[in-house]
């Protein structure tokens, strides 16, 4: 419940983006918890490479000073955090499959299930993912995972099986934006897998690919770090375009070279992680006839792309975003029966009274040494 009172309000501390390059730890009003809401003391939150990003550079995804998202009525300063796990400590009056002290996970997007408004399309036909009016919870809806409370819609929660503990719960955000991925690569059981880049979502893809039961996964990685790490969560091979890797790129054998040798031809599907030039090019090389590169980057600048490298071997480019709640039950249950073990992503457990130093600073300053940080609101 709320950590303080002043003049009779709830207040509760939470980490607000105001500006670029301006976070702020201070006291807030708590939201009310409405009919349909649920009120959660937050256990641990993540934190995602676009907290980073709008640190650095935003804001991006929350309305721009002096303006308000027209439908969650959020301006800036917004609450900050999106990949949370916690426990209700409150239920609104209409909510009936929720109780107070279940622990859940949450999917922090939002979509026209959320608003008094009409429907769009891909709302209508259950894609909410890609909502024409999406928000989120922790960028451009009301409250986030950084702070001791949050109120969220009831369908927006997961609860957690008893053997599920809620550092894991806090992971299963960005495992079900790896799941959604490979589930729309039509990804099979006995196929071989690439994977550019070893960043977070890059390893969530490897380790779901290990559960769906890949024949073979490579991984391609600059980085020493990320490099050692993809072993260590089951890549077969991991090559770097700058060093010697795990198979002999002696005379002048190129990365490319290295993958069709080990895969006989190529790979089934092809995820980039990255976003760069150089990785799209290697995930459409790499990819064999009749394969699929799967974009799951967010793109600085634009790219090129020769068409022609795709339809003369009738290969697939595809892309997605987000995720769906059958992205969240699948990833809750592989942890619930013991096939993704995914703690390993953790590599920092930061209280939030030091989430801008040892938290955002740290991924800023001392990437390589990082896959998750997550934040202990107690």
């Amino acid at each position: 419940m709320p950590a303080s009172t002043r003049d009779s309000q709830p207040r509760v501390k939470a980490l607000r983006f105001y500006d670029r390059g301006d976070l702020r730890l201070e006291e807030v009003e708590a939201l009310p918890c409405g009919s349909d809401d649920v009120r959660l003391q937050i256990k641990y939150c993540g934190i995602c490479g676009t907290d980073v990003t709008e640190y650095t550079n935003g804001p991006i995804f929350p309305p721009s000073k002096g303006h308000k998202n027209a439908l969650t009525g959020v301006s800036l300063p917004v609450v900050m955090g999106h990949e949370f796990a916690g426990t209700i400590t409150e239920v609104g009056s209409s909510v009936t499959e929720l109780t107070t002290g279940q622990r859940v996970a949450v999917n922090p997007a939002c979509d026209h299930r959320h608003y008094a408004s009409e429907h769009c399309d891909p709302c209508r036909n259950g894609h909410y993912n890609i909502c024409d009016a999406t928000a989120t919870y922790g960028l451009s809806a009301p409250g986030g995972g950084f702070s001791q409370e949050i109120v969220v819609k009831a369908i927006n929660c997961f609860v957690l099986p008893e053997n599920v503990d809620l550092k894991s719960a806090a992971l299963v955000e960005p495992l079900a934006v790896a799941h959604h991925c490979i589930k729309l690569a039509d990804f099979k059981a006995g196929q071989t897998a690439l994977i550019c880049g070893a960043g977070p979502i890059g390893l969530a893809i490897l380790l779901i690919l290990r559960v769906l039961g890949a024949s073979k996964v490579i991984v391609t990685e600059v980085l020493e770090t990320r490099m050692s790490q993809a072993r260590k969560f089951g890549a077969d091979c991991v090559l770097s375009p700058l060093q010697s890797s795990d198979i002999d790129t002696s005379d002048e054998k190129s990365t490319l070279d290295a993958i069709r040798d080990f895969t006989q031809g190529g790979v089934d599907v092809a995820f980039d992680a990255t976003g760069l030039q150089s990785t799209l090019d290697l995930a459409i090389a790499a990819s064999k006839p009749r394969g699929t590169i799967f974009n799951v980057a967010i793109h600085k600048k634009p790219l090129s792309l020769n068409l022609n490298l795709l339809a003369i071997k009738e290969k697939r480019l595809l892309a997605g975003i987000c995720y769906l709640a059958e992205d969240f039950e699948a990833v809750i249950q592989m942890m619930a029966d013991g096939s993704l073990q995914a703690d390993a992503m953790i590599t920092s457990i930061v209280p939030l009274s030091d989430i801008i130093e040892g938290g955002f600073e740290q991924l800023i300053h001392n990437r390589d040494a990082h896959v998750k940080i997550l934040i202990r609101p107690d």
